[in-house]
């Protein structure tokens, strides 16, 4: 499914402050999404990540990890660039959410610190509570323990007891509901070959059900992902590449076939 269908960006203004200064952006007049999943690639500082927070912020989207996107500091800049950002929908949803891979250990250890606080209520309400009859005692526990059930049934007893690997798919299922748009910036950054594999696994079952994923990424592995647009930010402008072209494919594959080769010139 195909919510977002493009991004039409108005003449920025004359100055040389960031974002407007990249020059990817000041070249860019519209992006297409022509399929369920696109794939954003190109070296680091082409814009990949400046353009998925300025779509996030012109959607309105959920910013796991941050309390509000209109208060978070470090999504300044993004507001700003949405502001000349025009969205076309094929069908407008305001499901789904932004993730980038920095922000999901704040949000695991914000998790956690509200379980803990919710226990420790618990405890206080058996305090408070001792003298009081039974049926008075378990209304007062109800709504802090409906709490933490329900973090468990997502979460299970902690994202802080997992690996990594395993707590960022954990968040990421728990959080997926079906007809969203899903933006995320190098979400392999947590996740060893295996754990991408079952990413990719995870998206597809999530395509199944209307989901539409935009993602930035330096995984070969995710780019791989069956069918999906590519769209190259390097050289200075966006332009569709195929898979076996892409650079950090070739030269991944030229690694591993001889990385003597590579080690020794280093």
């Amino acid at each position: 499914m195909i919510h977002l269908q493009s991004i039409q960006l108005q003449k920025f203004p004359d100055t040389n402050v960031f974002p407007f200064n990249l020059p990817l952006l000041q070249s860019l007049k519209e992006l297409r999404f022509d399929a369920p999943v696109t794939i954003l690639v190109g070296e680091n500082g082409t814009g990949k990540s400046t353009l998925l927070e300025g779509l996030a912020c012109a959607a309105e989207m959920v910013v796991v990890g941050s309390e509000s996107m209109f208060s978070d500091r470090s999504l300044a800049h993004a507001r700003n660039l949405a502001k000349y950002f025009k969205l076309s929908w094929v069908k407008r949803t305001h499901r789904g959410f932004f993730l980038r891979a920095e922000d999901f250990f704040g949000y695991a250890k914000r998790l956690n610190q509200m379980r803990s606080e919710m226990e420790s209520d618990l405890s206080q309400v058996e305090i408070e509570y001792k003298d009081r009859d039974n049926f008075a005692r378990e209304q007062a526990k109800l709504s802090y323990a409906h709490e933490l059930i329900d973090m468990r049934r997502h979460y299970g007893e902690g994202l802080d007891i997992q690996s990594h690997g395993e707590s960022f798919l954990a968040l990421f299922q728990s959080r997926f509901v079906p007809n969203g748009l899903y933006l995320l910036d190098e979400p392999e950054a947590p996740l060893s070959t295996l754990r991408q594999l079952a990413l990719i696994a995870v998206i597809k079952n999530m395509v199944t059900k209307n989901g539409q994923f935009i993602f930035a990424t330096h995984s070969p592995i995710l780019m791989a992902y069956p069918e999906a647009t590519i769209l190259n930010f390097d050289g200075g402008e966006i332009h569709p590449e195929r898979y076996e072209n892409l650079e950090h494919v070739r030269l991944m594959r030229d690694f591993l076939q001889n990385p003597e080769l590579f080690l020794r010139n280093l």
